[in-house]
């Protein structure tokens, strides 16, 4: 099969526009695909998956075993990502959560939901949790992808903050966000966490003087809801920590999925992996910095 010059410009074109998630296709001779738009029914099915997501967590923290999702995986398996864990890899699994054995459909929007585990060898568990709860250096701990951060309130373990994302991958999108965020401690070596976007609000121009935000759901559906777990587990000498994720996009428009689907999807699986891995960076100085007193 041949290409033209103009398809393969087309092709880039659209390439670029579907990675920011912009319905300002440029006009080459084709019909436009509909603008992104946040629909109750959209919203509806994600926050469906979200309450069975959360039912499954709430289960297997009752039980308080088999807490990491590798543990899941047969023996052979399951040693050998111990074992890759010990050596510095971050292990990462996509999740479907289902309804009755039935994958839940969203209408005009993406679910993405994945599951990453990092070991910081050497930590304690107060280490990460003061890592994670000091949300004033977020824009230090995950800098490039954390621009601006801070504790807009605190009641004991419950915490309101605040977060601007740059999220960069051929077009760079910025978002500011809120987050209600709850600890529990569950052991002397065990913690957990909910976090939940209260807010996302695309930014127009930022860091210009005519940078503003655009009504939140009436965007360019980068990103409409996120959802977070944290699982926090002090052994074999250091901090197993584990953060699944489920977000919320619009969705691709009708014929491009082979073109920009994988690189679309790619964005939520490299964003964990580089929040697990700076986690990991910032506990092992939290913990080399304690061992110094």
């Amino acid at each position: 099969m041949r290409f033209s010059y103009q398809s393969v410009h087309r092709c880039l074109l659209l390439l670029i526009a579907a990675a920011a998630g912009t319905s300002a296709l440029p006009s080459v001779g084709t019909s436009e695909p509909p603008a992104p738009e946040l629909r109750s029914s959209t919203v509806d099915a994600f926050n469906r998956y979200v309450r069975l997501t959360e039912a499954r967590n709430d289960v297997e923290l009752k039980r308080g075993t088999g807490l990491l999702w590798i543990d899941g995986l047969p023996e052979a398996d399951r040693t050998r990502a111990y074992g890759d864990l010990k050596l510095g890899d971050v292990k990462m699994r996509k999740l479907e959560t289902l309804e009755n054995g039935t994958a839940i459909h969203c209408p005009r929007g993406m679910i993405h939901h994945w599951v990453g585990l990092a070991f910081i060898p050497g930590a304690k568990l107060p280490d990460v949790l003061g890592v994670l709860q000091d949300y004033n250096q977020h824009a230090v701990y995950y800098a490039p992808d954390v621009e601006r951060s801070k504790i807009e309130s605190r009641d004991g373990d419950h915490f309101r903050v605040f977060l601007r994302f740059r999220r960069h991958k051929v077009v760079t999108v910025v978002l500011d966000t809120e987050h209600d965020v709850q600890y529990f401690r569950d052991a002397e070596t065990r913690a957990h966490s909910r976090s939940s976007a209260a807010r996302i609000a695309q930014v127009e121009n930022a860091g210009k003087s005519d940078e503003r935000e655009k009504t939140p759901g009436d965007d360019d559906g980068f990103l409409w809801r996120m959802e977070t777990w944290w699982r926090m587990v002090e052994a074999d000498g250091g901090v197993y920590v584990q953060s699944e994720v489920a977000s919320l996009t619009r969705d691709i428009p009708t014929g491009l999925a082979w073109l920009i689907g994988p690189f679309v999807t790619s964005i939520p699986k490299e964003s964990l992996a580089f929040t697990l891995e700076a986690t990991r960076k910032a506990a092992a100085a939290e913990s080399r910095h304690r061992n110094l007193k």
